[in-house]
């Protein structure tokens, strides 16, 4: 008996303590992919004596998100990626800082890292998303020319969205990088020396399902400030305007996206700046995509711009990127690659690699792809692209041209969650990779071959 009432007791106990947890619904999404690369050259710089080697291994990621469900309307959204590293590979050293999919180091995701987690309630009055959330998740969706949910990493922030309709407006404040003194910043002297940024923006959707918003967004960067009484330092203020629009109808789909910043770099409490004067900051990025169904067949074409920094170091004309979800080519400014790999090196520093956190830039890109499904459960797709520099540093013996390239892929559907690729992509390098560099200065052309075992759940 004194047993079966310590059961009653233990039950009740557990019941009283677990009451809360009941009342939450709980759905869980994410993603488990494996892959296998093959690439063919490191580097495309050939001086003849030492050529580079070529790399081979298998790499996964799993990613899962969570959505606690307290009660209708007010939901902890939380998101975690575990175990993204090389088969067989050691993990990186833990002070390393991850290419920018994450708010964790690489280390961590190298394990286990949460990168979302965040309170979301609709209210009366509008939704609020509070905590570590998406960062500048702004674009063309699913084919973001900018950041996204995929690979674009978040931040601490406050979201407002206010449906009217077909119309949301909205507004979101990010911490990008607070320097205030605390448990793990106590070497900080300064009160006034973090990274925001402040939107706002306006989307609205027409009913076949197209769209088209405008948003404005202000960078606040005092991180590189001087302490009090010291010499120099500066602040950044960067402003950015960006309107799309996506027209969905019967085979047709455009999409087009445009972006303008501006923005200085003034030099305070006495300090110059490396010309003596101050910096001003001007960028222009553009996005155009056409796609044309035909039963099962598919063609389309796109073009990316983004501005390169010029030669006047007084002004600067590129500080926007093409995002970390655009990954138009299976070597030339794959994120993906260079998250896996690391950039591919040429002469004088230039390098295949997208710049960390903003994709592609300092660009001119063109491609025309095409595809067929000879079945519901398959896509065939190839395509070839061109792309050069809009601006070469003096002294390059090079022209523009980055190179072109030629990918096919093949992707079977194995189940409705499954799914299975195979890729090939040749790189005929362009003599951009030359730099500056006199005498052999030669290049080699690279290929890649890939395939990808994808699991969505």
């Amino acid at each position: 008996m004194k047993k079966f009432w310590l059961f009653l007791l233990s039950l009740g106990l557990l019941m009283a303590f677990s009451a809360s947890a009941f009342a939450v619904d709980v759905q869980v999404s994410g993603s488990y992919y494996v892959g296998g690369l093959y690439l063919n050259k490191i580097a495309v710089s050939d001086n003849g004596s030492s050529p580079d080697p070529s790399t081979a291994f298998f790499y996964q990621r799993l990613r899962v998100e969570t959505d606690f469900i307290v009660s209708p309307g007010l939901k902890l959204i939380t998101r975690f990626d575990a175990l993204e590293r090389v088969w067989g590979g050691s993990r990186s050293n833990p002070g390393t800082s991850d290419y920018p999919y994450s708010i964790a180091t690489m280390a961590e995701e190298q394990n286990i890292a949460f990168n979302l987690m965040y309170v979301e309630y609709t209210s009366p009055i509008g939704l609020f998303q509070v905590g570590y959330i998406h960062d500048n998740n702004w674009g063309i969706p699913g084919n973001t020319f900018g950041k996204s949910d995929d690979n674009g990493h978040s931040t601490a922030g406050i979201q407002y969205i206010v449906p009217i309709g077909s119309l949301v407006l909205g507004s979101v404040y990010y911490m990008e990088n607070d320097q205030s003194y605390s448990a793990v910043n106590s070497t900080a002297t300064t009160t006034d020396a973090d990274w925001e940024s402040l939107s706002g923006y306006a989307i609205y959707f027409f009913n076949h399902g197209s769209s088209t918003g405008i948003i404005f967004d202000w960078n606040r960067k005092a991180t590189d400030r001087p302490y009090p009484g010291a010499f120099g330092g500066n602040l950044t203020n960067t402003y950015v305007l960006a309107p799309y629009v996506q027209y969905k109808s019967g085979p047709v789909l455009l999409e087009a996206e445009f972006a303008y910043g501006w923005g200085s770099v003034n030099w305070e409490d006495g300090g110059i700046g490396p010309t003596g004067q101050n910096v001003v900051l001007q960028t222009i990025g553009a996005y155009l995509n056409a796609n044309y169904t035909i039963n099962a067949f598919y063609i389309g074409g796109q073009f990316a711009y983004v501005s390169g920094p010029g030669n006047d170091p007084n002004h600067v004309n590129n500080f926007l990127g093409a995002g970390n979800d655009w990954n138009p080519c299976l070597i030339m400014f794959n994120n993906d690659l260079t998250y896996w790999v690391g950039p591919i090196n040429g002469y004088s520093g230039t390098s295949n690699s997208s710049v960390p956190g903003t994709g592609m830039t300092n660009a001119d890109f063109y491609q025309l792809y095409g595809g067929v499904h000879p079945t519901t459960k398959w896509d065939i797709k190839a395509s070839v692209s061109y792309a050069a520099a809009d601006t070469v540093p003096t002294g390059f013996t090079g022209d523009k041209t980055y190179g072109t390239e030629l990918d096919v892929t093949a992707t079977y559907k194995i189940t409705n969650n499954l799914s299975y690729m195979l890729g090939a992509g040749y790189w005929w390098v362009g003599s951009y990779y030359k730099g500056a560099t006199t005498g052999n200065n030669n290049l080699d052309d690279d290929y890649m071959l890939l395939n990808k075992l994808t699991l969505t759940f």
